[in-house]
């Protein structure tokens, strides 16, 4: 199949779903042309090994001062921020370049992913309306961002951020609900996720009306982990030393990394006054970086790195990985990149709803600050049960979280989708 693969932003190793969509599709024979954006060198730099993996790639940059524009046009409409904040008029146009240019049975399926891309399907599904073109639209919300502004506008430690999203809310609910109808296909990492927009489409109170039709294509993509990128070392762990991991200008990872220093860590450094922490990802805001000076005298240090070149050392030399987040939507990345480097997870429940793990046999589960400090405690002094978490987490992502299995499903539901329109049968793959 010949795939266009609209992003708004760059594919890599931090917005991964993507990154590693796109190299398993050409590994597996398809010709994949990719549509994005880039704001920095390092962005353009990964756009140019996509190129490599032999993937077209037109792209343009989107500067800072458009996004602002972007969102501040955006006011005055109904449709949310997100809906504009990475639309590029010149991208749009080489896009429907794209589309219009290619013969006839040439270009099979367009995919789409997040709401900020969203806006890129609509208009080419405007304009091959047009020209009476009809190539299958699937769109990847990856998550329902509804649900996650709804947690987040009650559960930030930014009163900024709960301002925002509490304003985004509002736009964002009824336009999900809305571009569920636009489209053939929707693709989401998480059951709840999935119910979350359900539960949109039949809410009547959200704005946009939804058709009269049955309910939308929604279905379960999970996220994988790269098994042989992450994995274990023979390096023998440091001892006390804790890591949270994940991009931190995130308003839920900042949350987080508060909430792991302020509230949980003063429990554990009361009895294990050694105790280091590791808050490891790129742009940490202000609030972030001063954690490093949150600690008692004589307890252990808290570092935090800013944009490291790997993260993998990190997570192969901590005793244990902690992921406190107290909301979110999707699945979180950073359990799965732990559990396949073989650390021994500690998680809040939001950040493993989305997996099918159990409580005590692939992560310590802890709801509250007490007993999320006593689990740590209690497996710093058991190395075999940190050894049997490892294991088994390991052992799970194998399981579960391949991208390689990941791919072969969204391969199957371009090729459903293309039946559909083709009115052909499906070939299983």
């Amino acid at each position: 199949m010949h795939i266009l693969y609209i992003t708004p932003y760059t594919p890599n190793r931090i917005r991964v779903r993507s990154f590693e969509f796109l190299r398993a599709l050409v590994a597996r024979g398809h010709q994949v042309t990719l549509g994005a954006l880039w704001a920095t060198d390092e962005e353009k730099r990964d756009l140019d090994a996509l190129r490599d993996l032999g993937i077209g790639v037109t792209a343009r940059p989107l500067r800072r001062l458009q996004t602002l524009a972007n969102s501040l046009a955006a006011l005055a409409g109904p449709a949310p921020l997100q809906a504009h904040y990475a639309w590029h008029p010149g991208l749009a146009a080489a896009l429907a370049e794209i589309v219009h240019t290619q013969p006839l049975g040439a270009l099979h399926v367009i995919h789409v992913e997040h709401l900020r891309g969203a806006r890129y399907g609509l208009y080419l599904a405007k304009r091959m309306a047009g020209q009476g073109q009809a190539i299958p639209i699937v769109w990847d919300s990856v998550d329902c961002i509804s649900h996650l502004f709804r947690q987040a506008a009650q559960q930030s430690s930014s009163r900024a951020s709960r301002l925002l999203t509490a304003f985004e809310l509002r736009r964002t609910a009824p336009y999900e609900r809305f571009l569920l109808g636009q489209f053939d296909h929707t693709l989401v990492t998480s059951p709840v996720d999935r119910a979350a927009l359900l539960a949109l489409w039949g809410d009547p109170g959200q704005g946009h009306a939804a058709p009269q039709v049955a309910a939308p294509q929604i279905d379960v993509l999970p996220n994988g982990v790269d098994l042989a990128y992450f994995c274990p070392t023979e390096e023998e762990r440091l001892p006390s030393t804790l890591v949270l991991s994940g991009k931190m200008s995130y308003h839920a990872n900042v949350t987080a990394a508060r909430w792991l220093v302020c509230a949980i860590m003063p429990r554990v450094w009361r009895t294990r006054p050694e105790v280091d922490v590791w808050i490891v990802g790129k742009d940490p805001p202000p609030s972030v970086r001063a954690l490093a000076e949150e600690r008692s005298p004589g307890s252990g240090r808290v570092l935090v790195t800013g944009t490291v070149p790997d993260i993998r050392p990190y997570l192969r030399r901590a005793t244990l990985a902690v992921v406190p987040v107290p909301y979110g939507a999707g699945i979180q990345t950073k359990v799965l990149e732990a559990m396949a480097c073989a650390a021994p997870v500690v998680a809040s429940p939001q950040a493993v709803s989305a997996l099918s793990t159990t409580d005590g046999q692939e992560a310590i589960v802890a709801g509250d600050a007490a007993g999320f400090a006593q689990a740590i405690v209690r497996l710093l002094d058991a190395p075999a049960e940190r050894r049997r978490l490892a294991q088994a987490g390991r052992a799970y992502v194998e399981q579960h979280h391949a991208w390689a299995s990941c791919a072969a499903r969204l391969e199957a539901v371009y090729q459903e989708r293309l039946a559909e329109k083709e009115g052909s049968p499906i070939v299983r793959v």
